[in-house]
């Protein structure tokens, strides 16, 4: 039977390119697959065909030579034979075809890259996190910090190589410095970690007896955060290159400031808002006047009072709440009233109040609506 056109057989065109071509096998590999095709007693055939056609033309030689001779470039007077030499293997090795795809396909998974240089030989440190807890005036105004965190640091001793005396690391002689040994099982080339490197694609024949081989001891640093004014709880402040070191000379992680402010026995927040509680008398409350209420900043600021002023009303100080983190402008601040009911009368104080009681009876709006209300709601149910 006259063997089919390799273009064909992978579903391009004749002039596709390497990417074309590489993508048309995938996609019969995926297609064609003898796991995928236990009912189909040709599938196994047809995938050793899309084998047979890539391992030909994914080679420039030798697509070059099928372009000009067709199959007759691989077969006997044209360059040695099947099993010979010349361009050689027209039925194709199917382990290093496959192998090449596996790669496309699966490399990023495995951890490494292709090609000479293999695994990276030095692994970046992990990022760390700080919780740091500043007052509300720190917050408002803005503050230095400094702070002590436990972290991993180069060695001294090595330098950070990891080997003794600062001498360089050995490629491993098991991968070959790839970081990943492959192994055939079947149809399929699989990739794993190398077990003598751990995937470093080095070894130290001599390890740092200061850092045992890692390139890095545990120390705690030192170090100034410089806190914005406006921060909230949740805030995240950056250090780069603060975290951790890296393994072997790799480069360090970042530092993550997580802000927490702390309650204030005066003031609630709320955004750029401040509130603030404030408790007046009675007496204040009803004939009005003034009162000295504190801000954030540290100053003083007077607010007037309405007379016949309830609990819960609230008056605003425009630009005396929190500024912004990225500027525009500082919020409000907020005084609610909380109007205070005397106690531990005298008989005197009693007996104005209750004279006061007496000559009040039109004083009061919302006892009079209230109670109106609740006569009239009596009289509709007995109704």
């Amino acid at each position: 039977m006259a063997k089919r056109d390799y273009y064909e057989i992978l579903g391009v065109s004749k002039g596709a390119s390497a990417d074309e071509i590489k993508k048309g096998y995938r996609t019969k590999a995926k297609e064609l697959h003898p796991d995928r095709n236990a009912d189909n007693p040709n599938a196994e055939a047809m995938f050793k065909e899309a084998n047979e056609a890539y391992e030909v033309l994914k080679d420039a030689e030798k697509k070059a030579a099928y372009d000009r001779y067709g199959h007759a470039a691989f077969e006997g007077g044209m360059g040695g034979g099947r099993q010979g030499g010349g361009f050689g293997g027209g039925n194709g090795d199917f382990s290093s075809a496959f192998s090449d795809v596996f790669d496309d396909l699966f490399g990023d998974f495995m951890g490494g890259q292709r090609g000479g240089g293999g695994r990276t030989r030095a692994s970046r440190g992990s990022d760390l996190r700080y919780n740091l807890r500043v007052t509300l005036e720190e917050a408002f105004a803005g503050s230095q910090k400094t702070i002590n965190v436990p972290t991993s640091v180069n060695c001294d001793t090595c330098t950070g190589t990891g080997a003794d005396g600062g001498a360089e690391p050995a490629t491993c002689p098991t991968c070959s410095g790839m970081g990943k040994v492959r192994a055939q099982q079947g149809f399929f080339t699989v990739e794993r970690t190398c077990p003598t490197c751990s995937g470093i694609g080095q070894i130290i024949k001599n390890p740092c007896k200061a850092c045992g081989g890692a390139g890095r001891t545990e120390k705690e640093r030192s170090l100034s955060v410089n806190i914005p004014a406006g921060v909230e709880t949740g805030t995240r402040i950056r250090l780069a290159g603060e975290g951790e070191a890296g393994m072997r000379g790799g480069p360090t992680g970042d530092l993550y400031i997580f802000i927490e402010v702390a309650e204030h026995e005066i003031f609630e927040r709320d955004g750029q808002s401040l509130f603030c509680r404030v408790p007046v008398s009675m007496t204040s409350a009803a004939l009005g006047g003034d009162i000295e209420v504190p801000t954030i900043d540290g100053g003083r600021s007077r607010v007037k009072i309405p007379g016949g002023s309830q609990s819960g009303r609230q008056m605003r100080l425009r630009g005396k709440g929190m500024p912004g983190l990225r500027g525009g402008g500082a919020g409000d601040m907020f005084i609610e009233m909380a109007v205070e009911t005397p106690v531990n009368l005298t008989s005197k104080q009693k007996e104005l109040l209750r004279e006061f009681e007496k000559l009040s009876e039109d004083n009061n709006p919302q006892s009079s609506s209230f109670f109106s209300s609740v006569k009239s709601f009596w009289e509709t149910m007995k109704g």
